[in-house]
């Protein structure tokens, strides 16, 4: 079961979108949207996790803020599309987990391993807020902005057709 908290127009520099907070007994989830989404096929779609390295600090370690910069033009330039922001930073396991993953890092790691090397889940993110979030819209389907496959199953599972871009 998931609630809507608060449903707000946003402006942003790429238009107007809709912001929509929602609850789902465990956690807030944030979609930001535009355009028509009940019954929607082939919604654009972004699952996007928390990034503090990212949005608030500008790294250049990350492409965090392009990726949810591109989703935003591509649902601005078709008029119709959602972001789900989850907060999960470090792929679920927080951001202490990204600072001591670094060091693993800087020895050419992928970030998973990295997680994994400073005693981490590779991959600790549930999307199932998301899912739980299309469905309130009725979604039928979606181009997902991402070949993640915990997230395509995860789409999957609450009945949610899913293609990739």
């Amino acid at each position: 079961m998931i609630k809507v908290l608060a449903s707000t127009s946003l402006n942003t520099k790429f238009g107007e979108f809709t912001e929509t907070l929602f609850y789902d007994g465990q956690a807030e989830t944030i979609a930001l949207h535009k355009g028509e989404l009940k019954e929607a096929e082939d919604l654009i779609c972004r699952m996007h996790s928390a990034c503090v390295y990212g949005h608030y600090f500008n790294s250049v370690e990350c492409d965090c803020q392009e990726q949810l910069d591109t989703a935003q033009q591509q649902i601005a330039k078709s008029g119709k599309g959602i972001i789900i922001l989850l907060d999960q930073e470090g792929k679920g396991n927080g951001h202490l987990a990204l600072m001591k993953s670094k060091a693993f890092k800087a020895q050419g790691m992928k970030q998973p391993e990295a997680y994994e090397a400073a005693g981490y889940q590779r991959e600790a993110r549930n999307f199932s807020a998301a899912g739980k979030i299309l469905k309130h819209f009725r979604v039928r389907s979606v181009k997902l902005i991402s070949d993640n496959q915990l997230k395509i199953d995860t789409l999957r599972e609450n009945g949610i057709e899913v293609h990739s871009i």
